[in-house]
């Protein structure tokens, strides 16, 4: 080989041979891990269907999850990291998704019923991040990303644990509960452990404040669960019953739902002036499924629970795939 080819080759073909491979590399683990993902799932449901586990577990998983690995997670992972006052603009993001959908949702049933409005207003909002997102962002970004991710759902977390579900239920019923909305709401925020664990320790990081290292290890050692034991949760806690008449309105909260994310996704990640992992965790999370808590609450209004479950099941699996897919894109 001349000497002109074979700079050329050292040049160009060889930099170009090391990119492609380490595209193709990046690209493999993220589809190994989500099928790892979807492998846990998958599990959790066969082993209800096969009658390991009862749907009544479900609930002590939940419990587990919530109370346990998941605020010891956000422990661990806000303990390695320095965060400004700045980042707390985050929370304000979700409350904004939400309330862009819940504005959406009020919008396109303006001259149906209050329970169809209502409906809407439960099932198209919401993002269930604690359960689901929290997986992905553990295995994929680093705790920078992880931190962005749970200052999101502070925000998230005061619209769907009570503020979504006291103005649906306002606007099924024709009027509104006055103080003891808002009494609820805030009695329901202040007994959430992740939600208080988000706030202490949102404050301690931005005062500069460190955990005693025992504590941040036992906070690892937890947290390390969180994982896989949201993702069995969900698999244990999978169904999907409708009837067909109910296609169309199950297709209606989708695409308005996964547009709307698809929209929050690209503003997030091109337009916001953050750091990447800032911007990969924030174009992550909107991509999530609906709030777990959307069937419960659509009971409590009286709503159809059947078609509310069927759509929160459908999101996990649309989820799944539209988060891998932004993941190749994005890493």
């Amino acid at each position: 080989m001349s000497s002109g080819r074979e700079e050329l080759y050292s040049r160009v073909y060889l930099p170009y041979l090391y990119e492609r491979e380490e595209i193709v590399t990046g690209i493999t683990e993220v589809l190994m891990k989500a099928l790892a993902f979807v492998a846990i799932i998958a599990m959790g449901y066969g082993l209800k269907r096969t009658g390991f586990f009862h749907a009544k577990d479900f609930y002590l998983l939940s419990k587990i999850v919530i109370k346990i690995t998941l605020p010891a997670a956000i422990v661990a992972n806000f303990s390695k990291i320095s965060m400004e006052s700045s980042m707390l603009i985050l929370c304000v993001f979700g409350l904004i998704c939400n309330g862009v959908l819940l504005i959406i949702a009020y919008c396109i049933n303006l001259t149906k019923s209050g329970k169809q409005k209502a409906f809407d207003m439960l099932n198209m909002t919401g993002y269930n991040i604690g359960n689901f997102t929290m997986p992905f962002v553990q295995s994929f970004l680093g705790p920078v990303g992880f931190a962005a991710t749970s200052l999101f759902d502070a925000g998230n977390s005061v619209m769907c644990t009570g503020v979504t579900f006291s103005l649906a239920s306002t606007v099924s019923n024709g009027s509104g509960n006055g103080p003891g909305s808002f009494r609820t709401v805030l009695k329901t925020l202040v007994s959430s452990v992740p939600f208080d664990t988000y706030v202490i320790m949102t404050l301690l990081t931005v005062l500069r404040l460190k955990l005693p290292d025992v504590v941040i290890l036992f906070a690892e050692t937890a947290g390390g669960a969180n994982a896989f034991l949201a993702l069995l949760m969900i698999g244990i806690g999978f169904e999907i019953h409708m009837d067909k008449e109910k296609i169309a309105e199950i297709l209606k909260i989708l695409v308005i739902r996964y547009g709307t994310a698809l929209a929050f996704s690209l503003g997030f990640f091109f337009l916001l002036p953050f750091p990447l992992e800032v911007r990969q965790a924030l174009a992550i999370v909107v991509l999530a499924p609906v709030s777990s808590v959307s069937p419960a609450f659509t009971g409590k209004i009286g709503g159809d629970v059947e078609l509310s479950s069927a759509i929160n099941s459908l999101t996990i699996v649309i989820s799944i795939v539209v988060i891998t897919g932004a993941l190749i894109l994005i890493l």
